[in-house]
Order: C-alpha cells, then structure tokens, then sequence
C-alpha cells in the first residue's frame, strides 16, 4: 500500500529493518533449540554457545531491539504470548549467528577493505543499498548514493544517523562473511550421473502389482492387551527418535476462577448507563471516546456486515445521533452512537503525492506546496510526472503516485475518510500522519450504505472484593495439602484436575493460562511431586500447581514416553498377528488369490506405480511397501510386509522401464537445486548438532 510504503524509503527506518532482514533472511526456518537446568550457572550469564558466554545485559539489548521493531511494525500490543515469540525468535537468531561466526573465524573467511568499499560504494553496490538510493525511474541512482556519504562526512552529519548508518555497515560486512561460508559448502555439492539414474528411473520406471491387506483397524483396541515387553521392543527399536532436544516439565493444577459476581456486573452496567447522557448531547464523539473507553480506536465507515450483529441489525435504519445500549457483548459492556451515515462507494481507485511536512518546514509550507502543484496539474501538467519529482511516498511515487485500486479501511482513517468523499477527477489535499497528501480519485467502484458508529466499552471485571473472596478459597485450599493428598483434596472440593504437559523453561503461557510465566519459574526450581509454595495469579484466575513430570535433556526413558509410544506399541502387536495370520495363508499357497482367500481378504491389483511417489490408491502413504516391490522379482509371492495402514502381501506382475536417459543434464539441475535450498537448513541442523549450547535464560525471564 502506498501509504505505509513512504516509510520504509525513510533512512532511519530502512536501517532498522534491513539490519534484520539481513539476519532473518540468512537463517530463516532454523530454530537451534538447547536447554539445561535453568538454575545452573552464573548469575550474569543467559547462556553459553560452545564455551562462548553469552550475557544477559546483551541478550536485554537485542530483545529490546526486537520487542520496540515488533510494535512499530506491527501496531500490536505485547501479550505474554507476543513476548515468548519474540524472546525465541531473538535468541535462536543470536545462537545462529554466534555459530556461523565461530566457523567463518575458524576458516579465516574475511572481507576486505578494498571488498568493502566495492559493497558500498563502487560500481555496483551491495543490493540493499541500491534499494534505499533511487531516481525518478525507481532505478539505483549512484549520484543520491554518493550525496549521502559525503554529507556523512561532513560536521553536519547527525549522529545518531552515522551510528545506524555504520551499524548498517557493519551488518552487511557481517552477511557477505556469511554468504562467503555458504557459498564454500554449495560450490562443493556435486550430482554424479548415477544420482540422475537413480532419480530418473525412480520417477518413471513403473510398477504393476497385485497386492493383499489385513488393516489393523480389522483387530479392536480392546483385543490388544499390551505387556512391559511390548513397550519395551516398540522402545528399543526406537529409542533414537525420542531424544529430547530441551528440558521439559509436565505440572498439574487447580484453578479457581475469579468471574465477575453479580454486585460487579451490576455496577459495570451502572458506569456505562451514567454515560449515555453526556454520549448523546457530545459534538465531539470521537474525544469522548477516547476519554471513556477501554476500546481507543479511530472513528471509520462500515457496511452491513462488518459491524457486530447487535449493531447491524439497527444501525442501518436509524437516524444521525441514535443511541443504542447498554448492551453486553464480547465481555464488555457497551453503549453505541450513529455518527453519521451516507451511500458511498465500495472501493476507489486514486493516486496521491505525498509531501513531508518536516523537510519543507513545517505544515504551512508543505500545503503551500502541495496547493502550488495542484495548480501546475490544473495547468496541463503530468500529474504522473509530478508524483515522480515530488512524491517521498516512492513506492507509489514511480508509479505516477498510483495507490492502485482499494476498499474502505485500507487506508489510515483521516486519508480514507478524504478519498472516499472525494468525487472522480476533484484535486484535493489532506493531511495525516504522514505528510500532506494531494490527491485525486480516479474510479470509483460499487455502491453501499456506510455508517460512522462511536463505542464506548467498560469490560467487565471482578472487583478487589470478589478476587479476594477467591483468592481466599485458593488459599484454604493451599492450606489444606500435603505431600499425598492433592488429587483426594481437588475432588472433595469438587474442581476438575487440569493437566499442562511438555513445557519449556521459557513457556509464558499454557493450555489453560494465557499468563503462566511465574508457574513456569516455579515448576523448574522444583522437584517431582512438589506443590506450589503460593497461590499464583493468571489473569482471572487463582492457580495451585503440582510437578508431575521432568523429562531431561537427552533420551527420554521408557517410563517418559511410554503414553506417548502405547498407539504405535498397539500397532506393533497387531502387526505381529495379522503378520502370523498371512504366513499360515502363506503356506502351501502358489499364488495372491490362494492367499486372500485364506486369510479372508481381497486381492487388489495396481498399474503404473513410480518409487518416487510411494502412494497405494485409496490408502496413504506406504513406502515400506511400494520399496519393497521396486526390489522384487517377477511372479514371487512376498514376505508380508507391516506397513502403515496394515499388513501387505504382494506379488509383483511386471515393471515398465523407461527410454534409456541419454541426457542427464536436467536430472543433474533439478537434484543440484533441491539439494542447494536443503543446505543452508542442513548446514545449520549440523552446527547446532555439534553445538555445546547451554540456555539459562528461565532464570532470567
């Protein structure tokens, strides 16, 4: 949108966000997860990469870095959940940089100052500065490129602005080290001509089969009785894929729920009510607002439809000034006003050039300016040219000013307002937030009926008195444990036993508790068994927790995965019966039919099956399968085969091989090109693999 594009042509953000989009960019969808025993180490180190300290005081830093980018970005609140991903994203970023560091200064991988000075100031720049340094054409301009670093240079320069500016450097000197050791592991990827064989006959030798299956759905789960030596082979012969990656602990807990009593309902109500009066005899709706409601939004216009159904069912019919409520919706109570209602159009097409009020000195002179290109354009002026020249929204301004085609709330609401009041072809100027835009609609598009409604909400709460009536209650029950008693104690005082199972030591939030950080804390400082030493608040809630679980760093033992492994356990069993139940069909049987019809099955046959896509039609995914038949012989019973959906018997009928390849050259670039978007991933699964990562930021957050 043109609007918010204007603002990442402005320097001090564009550093901003380039600076993270050069890190972002470069590890995307790697996460490097470690943890430990929050309580172990020493009290001003977060973490360790590799005997590499990491302190806490710079890991604050380049949080709150991130956190303040978070919200001019996104305009969003920072809830516990926001934070959490913050939190993580700014660490595993943190963690992968000091790895890929600790390897480019291993190799000896530099940039050098000659290099340098080609990145950002030869003949062709490093890319993310010729994005910032543009001409009318939207092409690189070396000319603005060169002005910027002279004026750098001189005893003018702001410096705050040469700070971001030498940071800026300094991160792009930091990413080209990188692309260099990127660069070193692809250019040493190879596809030899039996990998395109391999790949070519995969995908177009073809197989034809008959097969036979007994489903494990055939056998009940009530059937299965499953013994410790059941786990234990399931276990055994997979214990590598229950390695834990992070300390994680599973905590049990009673909530008592601190709801609005019916005194506190009452008296909500009773605040809006006073309310209506001086909401309906206000001139000025939008202040009152902003005054008296938990909700501060802008004034807009909306259609059917888009306002709540309470609204829209009487909003639409009702004349200026209407006031409706109180009413109770979304855990508030409410009181709405009509301010206004017109017929309007859907969507409109329009183009601007936007003025900044700060480098033309102020408000008075951009309009000034804005009014003195009006009456060019009305003088037979370009106004396309003129939004090239003068427009600092360039990402419109390219484009002829163009914002191209869009609805009702796309734009700030001062803006949208103007533009949709506007008529086609009228020359108009308004001023936002962002500057002083001169405007002009060009199309307008569909017809409807808007109106302007003004809200004023008080949520509704507890009050001290009732939290406290609650917290009482939690803290009774608190009161009343012991090391045995918790489950026997939660069922007389008849409350449910909630469960938050497999949470990392910077969890702020668990099914159940949006704000769980301090139950978090208290549950990795504490030992199985053990109930909180406090009664611990989480938004309306009174929580008392119990430790059910610890699952340390490493192999999980049997007991730890035991729930989690009992459906592929039951699996097993049923294999190993249903696998006993084809081999006696097996014996003496010469062909599939005999075998089915032992075994009380059906017999399936199947065309034109590729190794590359192990699919069996109507069924899933069966690779066990499909790879044994693509290593069969003619005409041979097989082995039955324990696969995803059930137990297979088959017999291969024949394969259909392809024209012999004769040229391998797409092969060779098709393998090389999944292998090259593999290796960025691979490379980093392998540096964090190796990694000796010790995290203590739970004892921190």
């Amino acid at each position: 949108m043109g609007i918010m594009g204007f603002l990442r042509e402005r320097m001090g953000k564009i550093l901003a966000i380039v600076i993270g989009v050069a890190l972002l960019g470069f590890i995307a969808e790697e996460v490097v997860r470690s943890g430990s025993s929050f309580f172990r180490g020493d009290n001003t180190n977060i973490g360790e990469v590799n005997g590499e300290k990491i302190a806490y005081a710079d890991f604050s830093q380049k949080l709150e870095q991130s956190t303040n980018q978070f919200k001019q970005q996104s305009g969003q609140s920072i809830t516990p959940q926001v934070s959490n991903y913050i939190q993580e994203t700014t660490w595993n970023q943190y963690l992968t940089e000091l790895l890929l560091n600790k390897e480019i200064n291993k190799l000896g991988i530099v940039v050098g100052e000659a290099e340098s000075q080609s990145m950002i100031s030869g003949s062709n720049p490093d890319p993310q500065i010729q994005r910032q340094f543009v001409g009318q054409d939207g092409q690189f301009d070396k000319s603005k490129l060169n002005q910027f670093l002279q004026y750098l240079q001189t005893p003018k320069a702001d410096a705050a602005q040469l700070a971001a500016w030498n940071d800026f450097v300094r991160q792009l000197i930091t990413a080209k080290k990188q692309q260099k050791y990127m660069a070193l592991v692809t250019n040493g990827l190879y596809v030899n001509s039996l990998d395109a064989q391999d790949d070519y006959l995969a995908k177009n030798k073809l197989a034809n089969f008959k097969y036979t299956v007994l489903d494990y759905a055939s056998i009940p789960d009530a059937n299965i009785k499953l013994t410790d030596d059941d786990y234990s082979t399931y276990y055994n012969a997979h214990k590598n894929e229950f390695k834990n990656q992070q300390e994680l602990r599973s905590f049990e807990y009673i909530s008592f729920n601190a709801a609005p009593s019916k005194d506190d309902t009452a008296a909500v109500k009773a605040q809006v009510e006073k309310l209506v009066g001086d909401f309906k005899a206000t001139a000025n709706d939008s202040l009152f607002v902003q005054i008296n409601s938990e909700t501060k939004g802008q004034l807009t216009y909306q259609k059917k439809g888009q306002l709540e159904p309470k609204l829209d069912s009487v909003m639409f019919t009702a004349d200026k000034g209407f006031i409706y409520g109180p009413y109770f919706s979304n855990g508030s109570y409410k009181v709405a006003k009509l301010i206004d209602s017109r017929v309007g159009p859907d969507s409109i097409k329009a183009r601007h050039i936007l003025i900044n009020p700060t480098t033309e000195g102020g408000i008075d002179k951009a309009l000034a300016k804005a009014d003195s290109i009006k009456k060019l354009i009305a003088g037979g002026k370009s106004f396309a040219d003129l939004a090239k020249m003068y427009s600092i929204d360039k990402a419109s301004g390219e484009k002829g000013g163009d914002l191209g085609t869009f609805g009702r709330g796309a734009m700030v609401p001062a803006f949208d307002d103007a533009v949709f009041s506007a008529k086609p072809g009228e020359l108009k100027v308004v001023t936002t937030q962002f500057g002083v835009h001169l405007y002009q609609v060009e199309e307008q598009k569909g017809s409807s009926k808007y109106v302007k409604i003004a809200v004023v909400d008080k949520p509704l709460t507890p009050s001290s008195k009732t939290q406290a009536a609650v917290y009482s209650k939690a803290q009774a029950f608190l009161s009343s444990l012991n090391k045995d008693n918790f489950d026997a104690q939660a069922k007389k005082a008849n409350l449910p036993l909630k469960k938050a199972e497999d949470v990392n030591a910077v969890a702020a939030s668990v099914i159940g508790l949006d704000n769980a950080r301090e139950i978090v804390k208290w549950a990795f400082k504490s030992e199985k068994g053990d109930f909180s030493d406090q009664v611990f608040a989480s938004g309306d809630q009174y929580v008392v927790a119990r430790l059910s679980a610890i699952k340390p760093k490493g192999i999980l033992s049997l007991e730890d995965v035991k729930k989690q492994i009992e459906p592929a356990v039951r699996i097993q069993v049923k294999g190993k019966q249903l696998s006993d139940k084809f081999q006696s069909a097996l014996n003496g049987a010469s062909n599939i039919d005999q075998v089915a019809q032992k075994a009380g099955s059906k017999v399936t046959p199947l065309q034109n099956i590729v190794f590359a896509n192990p699919v069996i039609p109507g069924s899933a995914a069966e690779y066990k399968v499909i790879g044994t038949v693509f290593g069969s012989q003619p005409n041979k019973l097989s082995k039955p085969i324990e696969g995803q959906q059930g137990v297979y018997v088959f017999t291969l009928d024949s394969f259909t091989n392809p024209a012999q390849l004769t040229n391998n050259i797409r092969e060779k670039q098709q393998i090389g090109q999944v292998l090259l978007q593999r290796s960025q991933g691979s490379v980093l699964d392998a540096l964090k693999d190796k990694a000796n990562v010790k995290d203590n930021r739970a004892k921190f957050m």
